[in-house]
């Protein structure tokens, strides 16, 4: 059984037209690729150039045209393409499955990199796109960084939380939805303008999945062979840093970098702390 992330054609329209604008503003050089995967088409968007290759795979409702900033701070430092997922608000695909999709956004992953045709890839996962990167399997992959991690533990979802959230999809206007994206930042934080515009078409337009439950225990330690690493903001509402980090410890040996004054949503203003984290693991001579 498959769905579709949108509730009409009209609402896939209208989110694909705002992705293909947003990446159309871009100030900075992109190429925009479709590759026929088994599942249908998958969009990548890249900048830059050299060695390693990063793939960044966003969070749940996001995409290239959203984590512009995004590539454009790690397209400076690596080649970078962002993959927008199919079943997720974007330029892809928009059909899911309606069971274990973890496992299937794995395999589209892995079909995703062999199309691609590139080896030494540092995959690098938000939210959402960090436990697709982790049930991913592809021997391409030579390293992972996972920010706001999700695939460890189950979210955490404050009755406040539950409720904004609630108004949000119940009645997606600007303010509700810069009300609840407060939630997602640093307190006393402003959500950026783009995310706030986004994801107010996101709850007029698509379905909203649920968060994504903990990957099987024996999968996080085949993953822990290859280097890895993991950062949280040290104001995450959903993945507070002190239940994830004993998980992230307990089931692949790893420690936890804890971002200072960031959210669940990582921020244009705190992609310096992504980059770092990248670094480790895509230059680790230079460490």
């Amino acid at each position: 059984m498959v769905s579709t992330v949108y509730k009409d054609p009209s609402g896939e329209s209208a989110v694909r037209r705002w992705c293909s604008q947003a990446l159309a503003r871009a100030d900075f050089a992109l190429t925009r690729t479709t590759l026929d995967t088994s599942v249908g088409r998958v969009e990548l968007t890249s900048a830059g150039t050299g060695r390693p290759r990063v793939v960044l795979v966003p969070g749940t409702g996001f995409n290239a045209a959203v984590a512009l900033p995004w590539l454009r701070a790690l397209s400076a430092h690596w080649a970078t393409a962002v993959v927008d997922l199919p079943g997720q608000p974007g330029l892809s695909d928009p059909r899911r499955p309606r069971r274990d999709r973890l496992a299937w956004y794995g395999r589209v992953l892995d079909e995703v990199l062999a199309l691609m045709d590139v080896d030494g890839v540092v995959v690098v996962g938000n939210s959402l796109g960090a436990a697709v990167a982790l049930a991913a399997d592809s021997p391409r992959i030579t390293a992972r960084a996972l920010v706001s991690p999700a695939g460890f533990i189950r979210l955490s979802v404050s009755p406040g939380l539950a409720w904004a959230s609630a108004v949000w999809l119940s009645r997606p206007t600007t303010d509700h939805t810069r009300r609840m994206l407060r939630l997602f930042v640093a307190p006393g934080a402003e959500p950026p303008g783009t995310e706030v515009e986004w994801m107010t078409l996101v709850a007029s337009c698509c379905r909203t999945p649920l968060a994504p439950p903990p990957l099987p225990a024996e999968l996080l330690a085949r993953r822990a062979q290859r280097p890895c690493v993991v950062g949280v903001g040290e104001h995450d509402r959903f993945l507070p840093p002190r239940r994830l980090a004993p998980a992230v410890r307990r089931t692949m040996n790893l420690d936890v970098r804890v971002f200072p004054g960031i959210g669940h949503l990582t921020t244009p203003a705190d992609l310096d702390e992504v980059v770092s984290l990248v670094a480790e693991v895509a230059n680790p001579d230079a460490r």
